[in-house]
């Protein structure tokens, strides 16, 4: 018996699997794949190589010959399942349903128990997903860093003196598009229970603050938290909640991916409705009972309760009502559908609604917009090459005649500005929260002119 086997801690499900571990791809899951092809046209990676290893039937075809020990968890296997953007667009595309980003994420699991990442990329990977992420405090000391950066003159300096030329292409065009770092919500709020609604109330949710949101992105969270507030919630922070724990279930970590999730479940155990501004976040969170499917029935339970609260921001105020702003903006926008808000939570017409609310907005509709635009979580820093790729094909389909490109998701937006900057475009990215708060605050702005006169 090899050292593989003799590590084995639950035995598989077939004798003749390949997979050596619990947790591997469920069967049910490719039962209903009959080959068709109708997933073809929606995947990005094969619309790009033409490979049918890199086509989302030949990765199940893959992943199904493994459990029926016709081939081995090696390189050959890898290279497949993990170029997957893992958008689920290929399961929309399927009559039948087939969760082929359920498979891809238990695949990567067994991948990385058999092929531990080793040398620097297992000490990147460790150092990201162990160290910094799962931890808040570490998370504000490394945002207190990148403001100083921006702050100092650092960046500046980097930025004219040409340091940035010494790195890689696309960490170089990440640099350039860092948003502002501001205060997390997170620790701006950390002493107060709950943030008052300030309009007649009429329920309490929780927040989601995120990571990378809290971070990267905090003028965000803060839109959200105002848009909340000022549609009669009151707004709940848990202190004790952590990263939702998708970067680490992407990556073939699911034991912290489930360690994370039973923090969260545990934080957010007391609310009935938990709001997340970020479509991979949500989208992870909704598919915490996915986790726990070979775990005790305990957590599971506790894991199906917790799903059934999460809601994306757009959904949550568009299904309970919210004011619509009453001062126009003026601007000629365009959506980008978040491939996890999308395909993974159902969500397309709720933002769509929310922007044409606002007066003076006008649509322009963006071809194949809910096509992947290579962000993927960290995919555009572990596959940056394929992940250029996509972010091409998809800059060709975003109107040339808008101002703003509108999305619900913290690495598309990312993602969309390296686009914008690499192909001499001139929109703001904008997430959608953000522009309906930008549209209250106008009001408000108009409201006390028109006092003061």
């Amino acid at each position: 018996m090899n050292s593989a086997k003799a590590d084995i801690k639950d035995a598989p499900c077939q004798s003749v699997s390949n997979y050596l571990w619990k947790d591997a791809p469920d069967e049910k899951k490719w039962a209903d794949c009959v080959h068709c092809g109708m997933c073809l046209e929606s995947c990005p990676t094969y619309e790009i190589t033409g490979q049918e290893q890199h086509s989302p039937r030949g990765r199940v075809h893959l992943i199904k010959s493994v459990a029926e020990g016709k081939i081995s968890v090696n390189e050959q296997f890898t290279d497949p399942v993990f170029s997957c953007l893992d958008c689920r667009a290929c399961t929309t595309a399927c009559p039948a349903n087939v969760d082929v980003g359920g498979l891809i994420e238990e695949a990567r699991g067994q991948i990385r128990q058999a092929m531990p990442l080793t040398g620097w990329k297992g000490m990147i990977s460790k150092f990201f997903l162990k160290e910094l992420f799962p931890h808040s405090h570490r998370l504000e000391a490394a945002g207190s860093l990148l403001k100083l950066y921006q702050k100092s003159g650092m960046q500046k300096m980097v930025r004219t003196t040409g340091m940035l030329n010494m790195m890689p292409t696309h960490l170089s065009e990440m640099e350039y598009v860092m948003p502002k770092i501001t205060r997390s919500v997170r620790k701006k709020y950390k002493k107060k229970r709950v943030l008052k609604a300030k309009a007649e109330k009429k329920a309490e949710v929780a927040f989601l603050t995120g990571c990378i949101m809290d971070v990267m992105f905090s003028d965000i969270n803060e839109a959200t938290l105002n848009v909340l507030r000022r549609n009669g919630n009151d707004v709940v922070i848990p202190q004790s909640q952590t990263c939702c724990g998708a970067l680490h279930v992407h990556a073939g970590d699911r034991d912290m991916g489930r360690k994370l999730a039973k923090k969260n479940i545990e934080a957010f155990q007391h609310a009935d409705t938990i709001i997340v501004n970020a479509a991979g976040c949500g989208c992870m969170l909704k598919e915490y009972p996915e986790l726990f499917r070979e775990e005790e029935q305990e957590w599971l339970e506790k894991a199906e309760v917790f799903a059934e609260k999460v809601q994306d921001i757009s959904k949550y105020l568009h299904n309970t009502g919210y004011r619509p702003p009453q001062t126009k903006l003026n601007t000629r926008i365009t959506y980008h559908d978040a491939c996890h808000l999308a395909h993974g939570q159902g969500v397309r017409e709720e933002p769509r609604d929310i922007l044409l609310s606002i007066p003076g907005v006008e649509m322009v509709h963006m071809a194949n917009a809910d096509r992947c635009c290579g962000s993927a979580g960290i995919y555009n820093l572990t596959n940056p090459d394929m992940a250029g790729a996509v972010l091409q094909s998809k800059m060709e389909h975003v109107p040339h005649d808008v101002e703003m490109i509108s999305m619900g998701n913290p690495g598309c937006m990312l993602q969309m500005a390296v686009g914008v900057k690499k192909y001499g475009r001139s929109q703001q990215i904008v997430h959608t929260v953000q522009l309906l708060e930008w549209a209250y605050q106008k009001e408000e702005e108009e409201a006390h002119r028109v006092e003061e006169k």
